[in-house]
């Protein structure tokens, strides 16, 4: 097997980018929930608008930006988004500091970041797409998710130890700095692209706020690969509240428990995104996907039977290890089949609309769930979101479609990817 290929030095600098900004955003994982507890003293309805609210009108501000981007060159919006980010968060430790700090600059912090995120990524998609050729679209995806899950097994825990030591808005500066050094590393890409050519008007049509939904909508392979990513996300995320409030209030699990458990598993998205160009290039993309995407929704109904102790820690671990390991493998592909089936002038609009629904539909569903788990209790809210997903391979395409518009099958690498 051949050693580790290189994806050139522009790439290079495009996965350190993400690496740094992504590895910051993991850092100050939940610390605008923490900054409204410790520093505002916002009880559970303050914490849970700030958690749902926030990305849910960002979604709805970045629809709009989806147009916009795409006739503009998408590396400036790139650095653009980082620097508003930066901004934005450095506005927290500023207000803070001067005994200013109040829950309504959190909740606009939090919709100008969520906007942004999803302005960036939806460029980045696009950018990518022009940057490499298709073969190495996967393995290119496989690195950036592999990044994700290492940082968010390493983040969490050393953010709360900063927290702990140094105060409630030291994670968010860290997150400032590393989207500004995110927006150096983007700019030492090199300014080779290419302009768009503007067939469309600068200020968007009405209409064409919703040429991203009509694309996923009218592709026979994304309609239902989108229908079935957003029940899946969101009921894992909706039952993430409930299954906190199990651990600790209800089993008495310590704090650095519940981050263990969560920490741990992390390692099967790493084994996940390394197995992703294997798995393709031997069974093919419409078979791991399928496969991948109807075993990660195997996993969760088994949250609802934790118990107490080591036993019950240990259960936590093996589901979240299998849940995390298939969605190591279904993530990375599903980016790569989505970016082959869009075309390019369509790119940004697409995964911008794909994102902002997302996010609000994860966002509702949370809400949701807050409400069913004050009622039912925790346990029944986890088991009924297990029970539920167990139904979304429904959702996933049977037949496999025709890639890229016309266009046969990108071939795949197969490659090490050490180090």
């Amino acid at each position: 097997m051949a050693g580790r290929r290189s994806l050139g030095r522009r790439f290079g600098w495009l996965w350190g980018a993400y690496a740094v900004s992504t590895a910051g955003t993991w850092l100050a994982f939940d610390a605008f929930a923490l900054i409204a507890v410790l520093a505002l003293d916002a009880g559970p309805t303050q914490v849970s608008l700030l958690a749902a609210v926030g990305p849910a009108v960002g979604a709805a501000v970045s629809v709009p930006l989806g147009p916009w981007v795409e006739i503009r060159r998408k590396r400036p919006v790139m650095i653009a988004a980082d620097l508003v980010r930066c901004v934005m968060l450095l506005s927290i430790p500023v207000a803070f500091t001067a005994g200013r700090l109040g829950f309504g600059q959190l909740l606009l912090v939090s919709v100008a970041v969520a906007a942004a995120d999803i302005t960036f990524n939806a460029a980045a998609g696009a950018f990518l797409k022009d940057l490499l050729p298709r073969r190495d679209l996967l393995v290119a995806n496989g690195r950036f998710e592999a990044t994700t899950w290492t940082a968010s097994m390493v983040g969490p825990p050393l953010g709360g130890a900063a927290i702990g030591l140094f105060g409630p808005v030291t994670t968010v500066v860290a997150d400032a700095v590393s989207h500004l050094l995110s927006a150096i590393g983007i700019r030492a890409i090199g300014d080779t692209e290419k302009h768009p050519t503007r067939s469309r008007p600068p200020v968007p049509r009405t209409g064409e706020l919703l040429d991203g939904w009509r694309h996923i909508l009218a592709d026979p392979a994304l309609r239902p690969l989108f229908l079935n990513s957003l029940l899946v996300n969101s009921l894992i995320m909706a039952a993430s509240p409930p299954l906190l409030v199990l651990m600790v209030d209800d089993l008495h699990f310590a704090p650095w428990q519940y981050a263990l458990a969560f920490a741990v598993p992390c390692t099967g998205g790493l084994l996940g995104s390394r197995l992703a160009p294997r798995l393709v290039a031997r069974h093919g993309l419409h078979r791991v996907l399928l496969t991948a995407g109807a075993l990660r929704a195997c996993w969760p109904i088994g949250l609802a039977f934790t118990g107490p102790g080591v036993p019950g820690l240990a259960l936590i671990m093996l589901v979240e290890f299998g849940l995390i390991t298939c969605c190591g493998v279904f993530n990375p592909v599903l980016a790569t089949h989505r970016l082959d089936r869009t075309p390019g002038d369509r790119v940004t609009r697409t995964l911008a609309a794909w994102s902002a629904t997302g996010k609000a539909t994860t966002a509702a569903t949370t809400a949701l769930w807050g409400v069913l788990a004050a009622r039912t209790g925790p346990r029944t809210a986890i088991a009924l979101a297990g029970a539920l997903l167990l139904a979304t391979p429904l959702l996933l395409p049977r037949r496999e479609q025709a890639t890229g518009a016309g266009s046969e099958p990108a071939p795949v690498t197969v490659q090490s990817d050490d180090g």
